[in-house]
């Protein structure tokens, strides 16, 4: 059974630094990495999905974490592959990070999907429709606090 996290980012994450969300997705995905768990990260949009590829590349050599862009990589892509609405992930990941507005509509083959509630009411609103889509499908759904350090 897929279960599903939503971390509830406060008014300081987000407003203060709108990069929160993705930057703690990323830690999510090396969490998951060093759990020996291969990751699919759906970020809102191509742009979105070069920043974090970016920002995935800068990190110190001791916490690298094995990762590309969706079609490129090695067969069958890295640990973490990164992608972005509108293309076909390459499969067989355990954990989901959604950063799309969108719900994922392939959600329910990831044993574990990490979703977010941002403090704009409009993205409030689409969460709230990603989680109600989610328990349709028959996902476990918990919530947590984002807090800066690794989730």
């Amino acid at each position: 059974m897929t279960h599903a996290t939503f971390y509830i980012l406060d008014d300081n994450q987000d407003g203060a630094d709108s990069d929160f969300q993705w930057h703690f997705a990323c830690r999510c995905a090396a969490m998951s990495y060093r759990q020996g768990l291969r990751v699919y990260l759906l970020a809102a949009n191509k742009q979105q999905a070069e920043q974090i590829d970016e920002y995935l590349w800068q990190q110190d050599p001791d916490s690298f974490v094995p990762h590309n862009l969706i079609g490129e990589g090695p067969r069958g892509g890295s640990p973490v592959e990164i992608g972005w609405p509108g293309l076909r992930y390459s499969g067989h990941r355990a954990v989901l990070i959604n950063l799309a507005e969108i719900v994922a509509n392939f959600a329910v083959s990831f044993a574990q999907v990490v979703d977010f509630v941002p403090c704009d009411e409009t993205l409030k609103q689409q969460a709230r429709e990603r989680y109600k889509a989610y328990r349709l499908a028959g996902i476990q759904i918990t919530t947590a606090n984002a807090v800066t350090e690794t989730p």
